[in-house]
């Protein structure tokens, strides 16, 4: 996941996928999900931003890992070699 944020004109963009978005669906004033041709989720856009929560925040984040599921893939990849 990649984030944007353009201060200029108060947009947050969520890129969740390299896929090209293919429509729109608006789920509420100012925010819009963007599919792809296939349904999948290639973005999340978020219009006046700084109204809707802590800019700061989304732009500082944590990321935390599920080291066992991890692990789990990484021996499994190693397996297939």
């Amino acid at each position: 996941m990649k984030v944007h944020y353009d201060e200029e004109i108060d947009a947050l963009y969520l890129k969740l996928s390299d896929q090209q978005p293919d429509g729109v669906i608006e789920i509420a004033e100012g925010i819009n999900i963007d599919t792809t041709a296939d349904g999948k989720l290639a973005g999340i856009e978020i219009l006046k931003a700084s109204n809707k929560f802590n800019i700061n925040t989304i732009l500082s984040y944590t990321l935390e890992l599920d080291h066992g599921i991890l692990k789990q893939n990484t021996t499994e990849q190693g397996a297939a070699l």
